[in-house]
């Protein structure tokens, strides 16, 4: 997959309903979320210096992440995910995962992702034991997701952040709680080009681009 092109603003709650009627507008809402919105978890990885965490607050250039992710607590889907960011472009890579598996790698038993046949798989594995990735906490959020074929754009807005805290049980429900004064994030992805339609319904006066991090937000306990 190629690398993409991101925008990431904080906004307000006022934003996020002008946002939503514009984008109903001139967009269609993901096929796959129900009610126009789906609840998403991820499990995120770190190192024991958190080297994920402080290269995302340092802004460093070129940087990765893993994550496990599921969605409105489905286990019978979930994923790894590798994201890369080079000079603000991202790319995302993936690879599914078991809920057996995911319970073995959240209880230290990594010897089987060796001979996964997956290569993500095989990356976490080797990165596990050579840098010492290990979970690091839960992130639960609802996103609303719409999407606009030409350019390949993708708009969502997420809100209700919360925190698993030091909690790396992934299939464990109701283990999160607010993190903290979390705002709502518009994001827009797209490929090669954001078509003028889009830029002019995302347009907000009075907003930059920002670095925030949900992962980070959720860090703030420690």
């Amino acid at each position: 997959m190629d690398f993409r092109h991101e925008w990431k603003h904080e906004i307000t709650y006022l934003d996020l309903l002008a946002l939503r009627q514009r984008l109903r507008a001139v967009a269609r809402p993901d096929p796959h979320a129900a009610d126009g919105r789906y609840q998403i978890r991820s499990l995120y990885f770190d190192t024991p210096d958190d080297r994920a965490l402080r290269e995302k607050i340092d802004g460093v250039s070129r940087r990765e992440k893993f994550r496990i992710r599921c969605y409105n607590g489905d286990p019978s889907l979930i994923h790894l995910e590798k994201k890369s960011k080079v000079n603000g472009l991202g790319r995302k890579e993936m690879a599914p995962l078991a809920a057996g598996e995911v319970q073995a790698i959240v209880g230290g038993d990594l010897g089987w992702m060796a001979n996964s046949g997956r290569t993500l798989v095989w990356e976490l594995y080797t990165k596990m034991k050579s840098q010492l990735l290990r979970p690091r906490t839960i992130v639960d959020y609802t996103r609303e997701p719409f999407v606009y074929p030409p350019g390949n754009v993708r708009v969502t807005l997420d809100y209700n952040i919360r925190t698993g805290l030091d909690c790396t049980d992934f299939l464990r429900p109701r283990v999160t709680v607010p993190a903290g004064e979390a705002p709502i994030i518009l994001e827009v992805k797209w490929d090669e080009f954001l078509p003028d339609i889009i830029r002019d319904a995302v347009q907000l006066e009075g907003r930059r681009a920002s670095a925030f991090s949900k992962y980070a937000q959720c860090r703030i306990y420690g």
